[in-house]
């Protein structure tokens, strides 16, 4: 009867969970630029207060940071980096279901920019309702899907009169979308205080409208930088062009070496370890609903997709490495014109990584091959921002067991299992460091513009997403 209670309490108070979830995305927690650190710190302890107000218990905030290091660069010569505070994690627990399993709820709060702010339709910080979605940046990413945790503990609590049918910990962090440096180190070191049996994460989305997914698979991540140096310092174009290098030219002239016209990596050595999938998964990727021109379409928004020829798009959106350039910030962006060669640049450049590759041999191997492509009068420098490993999720576990038949009951269908083109650095150190499975159980749609303007969380999948937690937790309980 308890899950019955908790799911009409859950229904019952539609209206209020969408008002809160709002007041968190009203705060733009924007984890990687240093004049939101203090939203990123008022949505830490946004979460944290409702977490003590629906009676979970220990509840703080972890502060987190990065270590001074030394750095040696290809010159041999050494630089400190200082060490830097990072934005908090906060913590929650309820450990009084004796002999129960222990489940480790984990969610971020931070968000990333909102640029460009003239696409958006409605401003990101101010949620909006159009057609049974919520417009706002972190609507699904992940404020949203991380508040359906909160929500759906609040109901077993309100239907249990305090207690929960499975003993529970809650981690939810800061920096996701900066790389995770501080819950990693947290993990690494204090691991105890995270002891359990199951994570469960809630950060990925469904295949499709109305078809309960789980995720089983997510590539890993290396985020770099090139900067190349020419001159001293900025030069007049026109009485020194045609001597002087220019940084912009020289890094094109590196990043057209590094793909070729078929998308394939031109790293020498990048794909020794790529693990293909299974033809049983193959198989089953190949049974899903999918409509290509549908996809480049609506969701790409292309003429023409691109990527290995040969291969589906499941296959090089799950199963493949890729390497893209995100931004070239340097010289003069302003309006009118300015003639001057800048005497930097830097291109940002990150790598998706599958099973079986590691960040540290893939990023050994792009370094090398970037630095023999460096053209003539300019330096160069790569740089890691951040890694994560790729991961591949076991299904073989009662744990999945129970979200399975949890989302059956809620939608009515079985569940699939996909694999994720994105990255979720900390599923690997639980994996890692604490040891247990992950069950990766989200609810955004291909469609909800993550890190894009109009980022959105369709309502409908919000409210069912507490359920199915709801419905998860008891199953597991039982």
């Amino acid at each position: 009867m308890t899950t019955t209670a908790a799911v009409a309490f859950a229904q019952e108070n539609q209206g209020r969970f969408v008002g809160e979830l709002k007041a968190l995305l009203r705060i733009p927690s924007v984890s990687t630029t240093p004049e939101h650190a203090g939203d990123v710190r008022r949505a830490a302890e946004f979460v944290a207060a409702e977490l003590t107000r629906i009676g979970m218990e220990n509840v703080r905030l972890i502060e987190t940071s990065t270590p001074e290091e030394v750095i040696v660069d290809d010159a041999g010569q050494a630089r400190m980096v200082p060490a830097r505070r990072g934005h908090p994690l906060v913590y929650a627990d309820w450990l009084h279901a004796a002999g129960k399993p222990t489940v480790l709820c984990y969610g971020h709060y931070d968000v990333q920019p909102a640029e460009p702010l003239d696409e958006w339709k409605s401003p990101p910080f101010e949620p909006t309702e159009r057609d049974g979605n919520l417009y706002a940046r972190g609507a699904v990413d992940d404020k949203g899907q991380m508040w359906m945790h909160v929500k759906a503990l609040e109901s077993l609590m309100a239907a249990g009169a305090g207690t929960l049918p499975v003993n529970v910990r809650v981690i939810v962090e800061g920096e996701e979308e900066v790389g995770g440096e501080g819950i990693a180190a947290f993990v690494r070191e204090h691991g105890e205080q995270l002891k359990a049996d199951v994570a469960l994460v809630s950060d990925t989305e469904m295949f499709a409208p109305e078809l309960p997914t789980l995720c089983v698979g997510l590539r890993g991540m290396i985020y770099t930088e090139i900067e190349v140096h020419g001159a001293r310092t900025d030069l007049h174009s026109g009485i020194y062009g045609g001597s002087a290098p220019n940084p912009f030219v020289a890094l094109a002239q590196v990043i057209a070496k590094l793909k070729d016209e078929d998308g394939r990596i031109l790293i020498p050595g990048f794909y020794d370890d790529v693990q293909k999938p299974s033809a049983d998964e193959l198989k089953a990727w190949r049974a899903l609903p999918f409509d290509e021109d549908h996809y480049r379409e609506s969701e790409v928004g292309s003429i023409a997709l691109t990527g290995e020829p040969g291969l589906s798009v499941q296959e090089r959106t799950w199963a493949r490495p890729t390497l893209e350039v995100h931004g070239m910030p340097g010289g003069f962006i302003g309006a009118g014109a300015k003639t001057v060669i800048p005497a930097k640049a830097v291109a940002k450049v990150s790598m998706r990584l599958v099973p079986d590759m590691t960040p540290a041999e893939s990023f050994a191997k792009y370094k090398s091959y970037v630095e023999s492509l460096t053209p003539k009068g300019v330096s160069l420098e790569v740089r890691l921002i951040h890694s994560g490993d790729p991961i591949i999720v076991s299904t073989d576990n009662e744990y999945v067991k129970a979200a399975t038949e949890a989302m059956r009951e809620v939608f009515g269908k079985e569940t699939v299992f996909v694999r994720g083109g994105g990255s979720i650095p900390i599923v690997g150190d639980f994996v890692r460091e604490l040891k247990i499975p992950t069950v990766l159980m989200g609810f955004g749609l291909p469609d909800d513009n993550l890190h894009a303007p109009n980022e959105k969380f369709h309502l409908v999948n919000f409210h069912r997403g507490i359920e199915s937690i709801v419905r998860f937790l008891s199953g597991v309980g039982a």
